[in-house]
């Protein structure tokens, strides 16, 4: 019998996770490129090759990763990742779980192969992320489209930038379609429609703060 807290398969979830004491785990286009070649990769049920090898392989044969990425998005996904935000000190996901503890499976084995990576790479010792991440079911379409605007405002509500265009380390432009195909790492066709100025809702603001109580409740930060 499954647990109270256990993920529902088909069911949208907004996943989020933040590093110990605020701590920045992503400090360079190297540390962010790490992260999301993780999340693409580790979202496959059953893989057929390891991470490492992926990594190495892509170095050395040029190619390799667009095709590994192809024959990747025609396997069967733990979690289907709708939209993404990676900041500087955490992590917000939205995602569609396919199969049972795949939102568990999929988050265990990105955030410990990133972490793996940044203690070695910045010559450290212990835990990286505070505690296991946290999640929210995602009940109607409406909510589903705010949240997306939320959290492709996370940088500029931070103030790191003062447009979401400007965030490289988003699915903001997936959404805007200025991304090739074989480069998306989300997929949302069968749960979210997208506004023909999508770019219009992100960006007004007034709308956005009337709005933000629809969501408050899904908000995890």
């Amino acid at each position: 019998m499954p647990r109270k807290d256990a993920l529902v398969a088909n069911e949208v979830y907004h996943v989020f996770t933040k590093s110990i004491a605020g701590f920045v785990v992503f400090n360079d286009d190297e540390d962010f490129m790490r992260i999301k070649d993780a999340v693409r990769y580790y979202q496959v049920k059953d893989l057929t090759s390891d991470f490492s090898s992926f990594l190495r392989r892509d170095k050395n044969e040029e190619g390799f990763k667009q095709s590994f990425l192809l024959e990747h998005s025609k396997k069967d996904k733990l979690a289907n990742i709708v939209s993404y935000c990676i900041m500087p000190t955490h992590i917000h996901l939205i995602l569609k779980q396919k199969f049972d503890n795949g939102i568990s499976t999929f988050m265990g084995n990105v955030l410990n192969s990133y972490s793996r990576y940044f203690n070695l790479r910045h010559k450290r010792k212990g835990p990286l992320w505070e505690g296991k991440f946290k999640n929210v079911l995602v009940k109607t379409d409406e909510q589903l489209l705010h949240l997306s605007r939320y959290i492709h405002l996370n940088p500029t509500s931070a103030g790191i930038i003062n447009s979401p265009e400007k965030w490289r380390h988003s699915s903001y432009h997936e959404y805007l379609g200025n991304v090739a195909h074989n480069e998306k790492i989300c997929y949302y066709d069968d749960c979210l429609t997208i506004p023909n100025d999508y770019k219009g809702f992100v960006e007004d603001r007034a709308a956005y703060q009337r709005e933000l109580a629809m969501i408050k409740h899904l908000i995890l930060e």
